[in-house]
């Protein structure tokens, strides 16, 4: 009897555990759900973008956010299904990019997020939706620097968890151009600019779309140079292998250039700003 009991008891542990392994099967696909299928599902997405770079997100004083990434998000978010009301846009950093992908906190993120392949190994990337360009920007009336070469001997901003400045003033690998040109702390782009308004340093580097955005957001002030000198992808991060979604990103971005709309958002948040946009569909990193 004691045998018999016991081998119904190995029957009922078995069985038990047949059925834990089914959940757990159940709960690894629901895991697993695109983003894509599940957002046309609910229509609700939520996507990080900056509060703090101007013409590509910034806080308005009204409490919503704007910009040529937040125009883009919104295009992509309605191609893939969720209306604009269906989008809740959430304030991402440089610093918390993957950490919010990772840990559930976005969908999806815009946020001049540069693809690189250290940052392939956490999350995915569709896109890139723009490709810009490291480059330089000067107050409007300093004519000592039209090209990178010129920055030699001038104070340069040191933007923190940026590492633009080390590709201008460091030799290769790790910097472009090995110039001696002197860095200038700041605690953010914002502060970089108020410090070249100031005239306490004379230039800030870093992706043309940003510079662009503070030259539009202070018209007359500053310049930037156009003289580019890095490709900068920026692309739509996601969540690690979720091909599905980055598939449909891209169709999206693809339908935004051949309509126009690309065209359109680049001139109405950067024109007159002196930067030379391209409106061409960008070469996708793809999705495998």
């Amino acid at each position: 009897m004691r045998v018999r009991r016991f081998g119904g008891a190995i029957g009922t542990a078995a069985a038990l555990a047949l059925v834990l392994s089914a959940c757990g099967s159940d709960t690894e696909a629901t895991d697993a759900q695109s983003i894509v299928d599940r957002v046309k599902e609910n229509k609700k997405i939520t996507i990080g973008v900056k509060y703090d770079q101007p013409a590509l997100g910034l806080k308005t004083p009204s409490g919503g956010v704007e910009g040529f990434d937040v125009d883009v998000a919104k295009y992509v978010a309605k191609e893939m299904g969720v209306p604009e009301d269906g989008i809740t846009f959430k304030e991402t950093r440089s610093a918390n990019r993957e950490t919010f992908i990772t840990g559930g906190q976005v969908d999806l993120i815009f946020a001049t997020y540069s693809i690189t392949d250290s940052r392939k190994k956490q999350v995915s990337f569709g896109g890139p939706y723009y490709v810009a360009h490291q480059d330089t920007m000067v107050r409007a009336d300093d004519d000592s620097i039209k090209k990178a070469a010129d920055l030699k001997g001038k104070k340069l901003c040191q933007a923190a968890g940026s590492n633009s400045y080390k590709r201008v003033i460091d030799p290769p690998p790790d910097g472009k151009l090995d110039i001696d040109a002197t860095p200038v702390p700041a605690s953010s782009y914002s502060e970089c600019v108020a410090k070249l308004k100031a005239g306490d340093l004379d230039a800030v580097t870093t992706d043309d779309l940003i510079l662009a955005g503070f030259a539009k957001q202070q018209e007359g002030e500053f310049s930037v140079i156009n003289d580019p000198f890095t490709d900068e992808k920026y692309g739509v991060g996601m969540r690690l292998g979720d091909t599905e979604t980055c598939e449909a990103v891209n169709a999206a971005i693809t339908k935004m250039y051949e309509d126009g709309t690309a065209a359109q958002l680049l001139d109405k948040w950067f024109a007159g700003t002196g930067l030379k946009p391209t409106t061409t569909v960008p070469q996708f990193e793809g999705c495998a």
